[in-house]
């Protein structure tokens, strides 16, 4: 302990046998390297491991387990989805099998920095005001450098998480079922994930021309849980 003499009771500062006992002691059992792992590992969440950044999490009621939907790529039409590549959408005959219901769900862990990310944002959340200046913030945090993103009011007790790019599985997951973006109250969410390159809108959107871009989707519009 540091200046330890500070915190001992005035009855106790001149008794020769008890300060003898505290100071060898002290010396004897020195703390200061296990208070600093403590506040390293632990206490600072910008700096925490694993065991810490779990300590967080149920501090601020975020898990790093996400149940991610696999994507999966079925027979159909064109006009069904967006865009298709051999990866995502609908597929021609002999290219994939035909619907037989929703995808199953696998559990994702995240990594140690995206679990602080989410964290972080999770702490923002718990004390927003669910304003969308305050939203947009978070959702700029979260998403930093991945393109625009922002909240919109649509005016019927609903609102629209929107990215202007396409959100990896992890990121929808992250949208859809981490529950680390706060919303008003009563407040139903959607979230909306479309690449401007490739759709057809207005310049002030980012959108394409005839000719060059495809109508969005409404299938691209998916609600949080």
């Amino acid at each position: 302990m540091e200046n330890w003499r500070d915190t001992l009771l005035s009855q106790y500062a001149n008794g020769p046998t008890i300060t003898a006992l505290i100071e060898d002691f002290n010396e004897w059992l020195d703390p200061s390297v296990n208070i600093a792992l403590f506040r390293e590992k632990v206490w600072d969440v910008l700096t925490a491991d694993d065991y810490g950044l779990y300590v967080w999490g149920k501090i601020v009621n975020v898990s790093r387990i996400l149940q991610v939907q696999e994507t999966s790529t079925y027979f159909g039409f064109d006009e069904a989805f967006t865009e298709p590549t051999a990866d995502t959408g609908v597929q021609p005959f002999d290219q994939a099998p035909l619907y037989n219901g929703p995808p199953a769900t696998t559990s994702y862990e995240l990594s140690k920095e995206a679990y602080r990310t989410l964290i972080l944002v999770k702490a923002m959340s718990n004390i927003s005001n669910c304003s969308i200046p305050s939203i947009n913030r978070m959702l700029q945090f979260l998403f930093a450098g991945e393109g625009r993103c922002y909240v919109q009011d649509t005016g019927d007790m609903t609102e629209r998480f929107v990215f202007e790019f396409q959100l990896s599985p992890v990121q929808l997951a992250i949208m859809l079922h981490s529950g680390v973006i706060s919303r008003p109250a009563g407040v139903k969410a959607f979230v909306m994930s479309y690449d401007a390159a490739g759709t057809f809108g207005f310049a002030e959107a980012h959108g394409q021309p005839f000719g060059q871009g495809t109508f969005f989707n409404s299938s691209q519009l998916q609600p949080t849980t």
